[in-house]
């Protein structure tokens, strides 16, 4: 199964594959070289059709427990300040995904969006320490009755050109349900309050919509 948001990028690398080898077949008489560019062409289709996939998943709803909302490595778990929305101390939480990671965006709680808005911004690399502030990205803050608000931004990375953002002000939504898109490489940042009890340490690989990132204590 595929994202949606890969459905015109996957029929024109599709399209291309096919032309490339077609005319490769045609015009290219050297036997290795035309081996090797066909071999090219489809691995570039694989490479697409790989970064696109949309795994089904079954997600355990629970209003106790903050879920991954993305598929990656966790590479941030400190108290830092929050200057967007919060504008005090919070816990976050980061996931950095590779080129190679599912890369939809899943709600990691149930509850309203309170706040959700888009930046402008630059391309540095996501793991830059000021990727969060300055790179292209979402923020969007969803209310809960268990932890009260928590906030998670997408954030672009080097590659990653277009944010995909699903969450509208004022709507419920439900934990593990598609919450949006980043293509090709990025970061989300949860931010939790204070005292959240993490279940994840750093390095450890997260899996959308299935590991558990923290609980209240």
């Amino acid at each position: 199964m595929f994202h949606k948001e890969g459905a015109k990028i996957i029929i024109i690398a599709s399209i291309l594959t096919v032309a490339v080898i077609l005319l490769a077949d045609m015009y290219i008489e050297n036997f290795w070289l035309l081996k090797a560019i066909e071999v090219f062409a489809l691995l570039f289709l694989i490479l697409i059709l790989q970064f696109f996939r949309n795994p089904k998943r079954t997600v355990t709803i629970a209003d106790h427990h903050i879920i991954a909302p993305v598929d990656g490595k966790v590479v941030v778990i400190e108290e830092v300040y929050e200057p967007e929305y919060f504008k005090e101390k919070r816990l976050q939480v980061s996931i950095f995904m590779s080129p190679i990671n599912v890369h939809v965006t899943r709600y990691a709680i149930s509850g309203l969006i309170k706040f959700s808005k888009y930046h402008a911004g630059k391309y540095l690399v996501a793991w830059h320490p000021k990727a969060s502030e300055e790179n292209e990205r979402t923020t969007v803050v969803i209310e809960n009755h268990f932890f009260g608000e928590i906030l998670y931004r997408q954030i672009a990375g080097a590659l990653a050109r277009r944010i995909v953002n699903y969450a509208k002000e004022g709507t419920q939504v439900v934990q593990g349900t598609d919450a949006g898109f980043i293509k090709f490489g990025s970061r989300v940042d949860l931010f939790l309050p204070i005292g959240t009890n993490v279940n994840v340490a750093l390095n450890d690989k997260a899996v959308g919509g299935k590991t558990i990132i923290a609980t209240k204590k």
